[in-house]
């Protein structure tokens, strides 16, 4: 179960947050919970492909760990 938190707004971010959220059918704070999982999920996403990156650039740059990546292959999705 999650945490509540208390946070201050604007009166037109406020304004403008409920106009949203009345748009969709959801309450203010649905809305509020819902963005800020999307923004936590894109985050981490965006961490991963960083350090992901991070990883590329040190596997092209050691002999080594290229030849250990030729060794092991490409995943692939076939399921046997």
């Amino acid at each position: 179960m999650g945490v509540p938190i208390s946070i201050r707004l604007d009166d037109d971010v406020r304004a403008e947050l409920e106009a949203q959220a009345q748009a969709r059918g959801i309450g203010l704070a649905t809305l509020l919970r819902d963005l800020a999982t999307r923004a936590a999920r894109d985050a981490q996403r965006a961490r991963i492909r960083q350090a992901s990156e991070a990883i590329g650039h040190r596997v092209v740059g050691n002999a080594e760990a290229r030849a250990f990546y030729a060794e092991i292959g490409t995943p692939t999705t076939d399921v046997g």
